[in-house]
């Protein structure tokens, strides 16, 4: 299996994949092997949708999980393989439609202010003033951030794509205030360690379930009690608060990193001012029906 596994590699980095995706497909197909116990060349056309319907009925993966593990067995089957069955043709596993839940600014800083250590909440800040997806925020470095221009390169975001995203002043300031109490010459959010002392000289970012847990904690204490809020939940109130704000949509989907404006579009639902604009527009519009029965 090693030599698939690496034939596998290789096919997906000369495709260009960024190596959080590369981690997920090989995953993947590793996953269909131990649940065969043969090399990925024996299984046929035929176990192949047995596989995936065991994984939907009786394993119960969600449908997020089942996209990964169909995009990453597909693109090895025809592309390692050169097995282009027509099982990838139809084989689908459809995004549930919902929408994202939506914090007011009001909620928002409810949580930020139960954090209880610095560090937390400047990340946590950081992350809904720009707009970042969680691994974006934790992967920042000292020379993405542009003082002089007020911008955050973000790099190797979703699908390995670049972006400048609007730096505040306000962001700035604590950013700076953080960074005083650490000094690390790459990271911005570097590992603390448990005794609080090892940021200085730290090898990689705070830890992702660390940052997860003090989210958590921080949201129950603040008693918010909408379902699904998370981390990445301060993303969605970002692009939510700017379209309130009146920023062109355009703009909120280049700040967002949206490869398709219909993404960004989403946010419009979610938002009030233009509904209760709408309303105030319709009652001034539909004025005058003055019926008097005679």
């Amino acid at each position: 299996m090693k030599d698939y596994y690496e034939k596998a590699t290789r096919a997906l980095q000369l495709a260009g994949l960024s190596q959080s995706t590369i981690d997920c497909y090989t995953r993947s197909i590793w996953q269909l092997v131990e649940f065969y116990e043969k090399t990925p060349d024996l299984i046929s056309e035929l176990e192949l949708e047995d596989y995936f319907l065991h994984r939907k009925n009786q394993d119960k993966w969600a449908p997020a999980t089942l996209r990964i593990a169909i995009a990453g067995i597909r693109f090895f089957f025809k592309n390692v393989l050169k097995r282009d069955w027509h099982v990838f043709n139809y084989i689908k596993a459809k995004r549930p439609k919902e929408f994202p839940c939506i914090l007011s600014k009001e909620e928002v800083f409810k949580i930020l202010n139960k954090v209880k250590t610095f560090h937390n909440y400047v990340f946590f800040s950081t992350v809904y003033s720009c707009g970042l997806r969680l691994s974006e925020g934790l992967g920042l470095e000292v020379s993405d951030i542009d003082s002089q221009r007020n911008m955050i390169h973000v790099h190797r975001g979703k699908g390995a794509k670049d972006r400048f995203v609007p730096l505040s002043q306000s962001t700035l300031k604590l950013l700076r205030r953080y960074w005083l109490t650490h000094k690390h010459e790459k990271f911005l959010f570097p590992a603390i360690g448990r005794g609080g002392d090892k940021a200085p000289l730290a090898l990689r970012p705070m830890n992702k379930s660390s940052v997860q847990s003090v989210f958590k904690q921080s949201r129950v204490a603040a008693g918010i009690k909408k379902r699904r809020v998370t981390i990445h939940t301060l993303r969605h109130c970002y692009a939510t608060h700017l379209l309130e704000a009146g920023v062109n949509p355009r703009i909120v989907q280049r700040y967002m990193g949206h490869s398709q404006l219909e993404t960004t579009m989403i946010y419009l639902h979610l938002t009030q001012k233009g509904t209760e604009d709408a309303y105030q527009i319709i009652n001034n519009e539909m004025k005058g029906f003055n019926h008097a029965d005679n």
